[in-house]
């Protein structure tokens, strides 16, 4: 049996108490004490720590706490937001963004380009993304000296070290470096990230209720791409981020894909996947680039009023996801699954195929009480994952390391 040591527990006790007051936000120390199991004088001697490295500040008296209670109302104690800075940046089709957000979570400064990704080299893909964040770092120099750690997520299969992106639809180019050269040129930690892991991240955190031990998100867009959570844990591979749903093969020697090769689930409900089957045209033309949220709209419009071909269009495009959905139900049993991107606009024309297949599929499985919801911006949903992960990366790997003394923390005490 191995004993923890109090050196390994005091890590521990203080990743306890600050993820406590990320999800509660302002907190006194006996609220402290009863979400987090600790006794009193840990959470005293832990959090008189943090006021002092400036972890912590102090708010205004809680005075909900003194309810019932001899004595002053007891004084609440809150994230600092000065404390450290992160940057947030996402690589998407034709755009690039970036923010400041302090400790606390509040958003400091943020901004975004327009980028021709597909003619744009590897190298100008980087740079794009540091010019943004040097750009809100001379803007804002006193978040930028407090910048601690840099999530970039994209749109592509990224290395299971969280460092480079090893493939995009957004780009011919393979395995580019982003990892390494943010990190030269800011010299802080950066986590490379898959844009659907970090929207799985992001539900995860904003709806708890639904999205807990167990789920997927779809994104249902361009490409179609998935976050998988199974127990408790975001799924990744060996080597790389995994969970490429839409490439999980529908129809053997099929429809095109974009990846190159055929019959992938995303070549037939994809956004390019559906024009092209609503327009009538070869399942060997090459996918089209720069479809928006619009023209599904449209599609989708014609569908709901009767068109037989847009209807025909989504039906197959459901067929492909519920097919593909049974699969992984077989594998891990029906969890609930968010249904992300312009496509979820479209969700209500293509739910009866996915549960149909889903249906006809899975033994002893009733495909309707399978739990779905739909969420049709993905960006913010991203950009929040970004942050969510990023947050936690210094309340983890940095602050929940004490650099005051112990003795320190008890005389502040």
């Amino acid at each position: 049996m191995k004993i923890a040591r109090s050196d390994d527990l005091r890590p521990q006790n203080r990743r306890l108490l600050l993820g406590a007051l990320r999800r509660g936000g302002t907190l006194s120390r006996t609220e402290l004490c009863s979400r987090t199991g600790l006794s009193a004088a840990t959470v005293s001697t832990i959090t008189s720590s943090l006021l002092v490295e400036g972890v912590l500040r102090e708010g205004d008296a809680d005075p909900g706490s003194g309810t019932g209670r001899r004595g002053r109302p007891q004084v609440a104690l809150a994230l600092n937001p000065t404390a450290a800075t992160i940057g947030i940046t996402e690589l998407a089709v034709n755009s690039v963004s970036a923010s400041l957000v302090d400790y606390s979570g509040a958003s400091v400064a943020e901004t975004g380009m327009k980028l021709d990704t597909l003619s744009c080299g590897s190298e100008r893909l980087m740079e794009a993304v540091i010019e943004l964040l040097q750009q809100l770092v001379s803007e804002h120099p006193v978040a930028g000296q407090r910048l601690k750690h840099i999530s970039l997520g994209v749109q592509g299969v990224t290395d299971a070290d969280g460092q480079s992106m090893l493939w995009s639809p957004i780009t011919t180019c393979r395995s580019i470096p982003f990892g390494a050269r943010i990190r030269q040129a800011f010299g802080v930690p950066v986590a490379v990230a898959n844009d659907c892991s970090m929207i799985a991240e992001a539900l995860r955190w904003q709806f708890p209720e639904h999205y807990s031990r167990d789920f997927i998100a779809i994104m249902l867009s361009h490409g179609i791409g998935m976050g998988l959570f199974l127990n408790d844990q975001l799924f990744g591979g060996i080597r790389s981020s995994a969970s490429e749903f839409g490439h999980m093969v529908h129809e053997p020697e099929g429809a095109l894909c974009r990846c190159g090769r055929r019959g992938c689930i995303e070549a037939y409900a994809g956004d390019y996947a559906i024009l092209r089957a609503a327009n009538g045209q070869s399942p060997d033309t090459p996918p089209p680039s720069g479809i928006t949220g619009a023209d599904i709209a449209r599609l989708a419009d014609k569908a709901r009023a009767g068109a037989p071909a847009e209807r025909a269009a989504f039906d197959a495009a459901g067929c492909a996801i519920g097919y593909g959905l049974a699969s992984l139900f077989a594998l891990i049993d029906p969890v609930p699954v968010a249904f992300v991107g312009s496509g979820a606009t479209a969700f209500d024309l293509m739910e009866p195929a996915i549960r149909s297949a889903i249906g006809r599929t899975i033994v002893g499985e009733d495909a309707v009480a399978i739990e779905m919801h739909c969420y049709p911006s993905e960006h913010p949903l991203i950009r929040q994952g970004c942050l969510v992960t990023g947050l936690a990366h210094l309340d983890q790997q940095l602050f929940a390391v004490g650099a005051v003394d112990e003795a320190v923390a008890r005389k502040a005490g």
